[in-house]
């Protein structure tokens, strides 16, 4: 009797699959997170550059001069990059940050007007508003060769986000330890602008920092 039991494999597969079956799960829910993952990130990279694009056209026409900006224009912006997020929340979960930089009277970097939008209260700009005012300490975007410098009467639109990323299935190894995602985009403007700074527009509330 004993003897036969120890021959007997009729359930050794199904004894095999149980045991293998919580790894196999591990992985098919790993390889879940990671694309979700990946999606929002790449997601966050788009609302970023869409963000730094629009802001590079902003500007009331003007026949006779260089194209005007005023808070409105700032305000729908941000919130046309609010619902290009969708279901992402940027508003609750995250923070955008838009800096004009623009070359001071003294031939360095400014970062002239910053405009925000979300909830965000951890993530600061790389750049402070009004940092570079006078001067040529502050070197533009980026260092040595490969920064990217204003030019005269030319403007960046230099665009940050952090977003507070949320697992869609909790295991660790497959997030990385990673809560928090960033993504940064960077336009010159398109046509003549008005560099004299943001106007305002009667209803629109600045969407400061």
């Amino acid at each position: 009797m004993r003897a036969s039991l120890f021959r007997d494999n009729r359930a050794l597969a199904l004894v095999e699959f149980a045991m293998s079956l919580p790894i196999l799960l591990i992985l098919l829910l790993g390889g879940v997170e990671l694309t979700n993952q990946i999606l929002v990130q790449k997601q966050l990279s788009q609302i970023a550059m869409m963000v730094a694009d629009n802001a590079s056209r902003m500007g009331d026409d003007a026949v006779l001069g260089a194209k005007p900006v005023n808070e409105r224009e700032i305000n729908d912006l941000l919130l046309g990059a609010e619902i290009e997020a969708g279901g992402l929340d940027i508003a609750r979960n995250g923070r955008i940050i838009l800096s004009s930089i623009e070359r001071n009277e003294d031939g360095g970097q400014w970062v002239h007007w910053q405009r925000c939008f979300g909830l965000k209260p951890d993530f600061q700009p790389a750049y402070a508003e009004d940092e570079g005012r006078t001067g040529t300490d502050f070197e533009g975007l980026g260092t040595g060769s490969t920064a990217l410098l204003a030019s005269e009467g030319d403007a960046i639109m230099f665009v940050e986000l952090a977003y507070d990323y949320a697992p869609i299935v909790p295991i660790h190894f497959a997030v990385g330890g990673v809560t928090e995602f960033r993504s940064s985009a960077a336009m010159n403007v398109r046509d003549r602008r008005d560099l004299s700074g943001v106007q305002s527009y009667p209803g629109a509330t600045p969407s400061t920092c």
